[in-house]
């Protein structure tokens, strides 16, 4: 698949304005980058770019269905994904992609290649914890016992800042995994 010309735009040629294009999104896809965090996907993706004098700002949206394992289960299930995401695109000297949100091109552009924004459009709605719907309701699962993998470090410092302060019995502290004792013990000595 030639992603550079299947998802460029040519804006040269564009009024001011908006303008909507649409895309469809499967596995073969995500061949292009070694991807296959997923069995199977199928997604709509709809870009609004909104062309201005001097820059473009363009609106990505997808929506569809990711076909993943359950991290609980190890089942296969069908998890929807949609997620959504704004970039605009600034002329300038040189490429530059350094920030997340601004994509600054050459002022000779005539065109621009979403593949890589649809790609982590995608990616990005997928998420890390990936539960079944099936076991979300067992009640064997408890999801607070796995939260700790996926917490912040800002989470983190926040729960031994108030944990430091609260006194502990013996009997809590027996309680404790020594191995978890020194994974906290690394996040204090930074």
């Amino acid at each position: 698949m030639n992603t550079e010309k299947t998802y460029s735009i040519s804006f040269i040629g564009l009024k001011n304005g908006e303008h909507t294009f649409e895309y469809q999104i499967n596995s073969d896809f995500f061949k292009n980058y070694n991807y296959d965090d997923f069995n199977s996907i199928e997604a709509n993706i709809s870009v609004l770019l909104n062309k201005k004098a001097t820059h473009l700002e363009v609106n990505f949206k997808a929506e569809g269905v990711a076909n993943v394992p359950c991290d609980v289960t190890n089942e296969d299930f069908n998890l929807p994904i949609e997620h959504e995401f704004n970039l605009i695109v600034k002329f300038g000297e040189e490429f530059n992609d350094d920030h997340d949100e601004v994509l600054v091109i050459p002022m000779n552009e005539y065109e621009i290649n979403l593949s890589q924004y649809i790609y982590e459009l995608i990616v990005l709605s997928i998420p890390v914890k990936r539960v079944s719907p099936e076991a979300a309701e067992d009640e064997d699962f408890d999801e607070e016992e796995f939260d700790f993998l996926f917490e912040d470090e800002d989470e983190d410092n926040e729960m031994e800042d108030s944990q430091e302060d609260d006194t502990e019995s013996d009997s809590d502290k027996e309680d404790i995994d020594p191995r978890w004792e020194k994974l906290k013990k690394l996040l204090t000595d930074k």
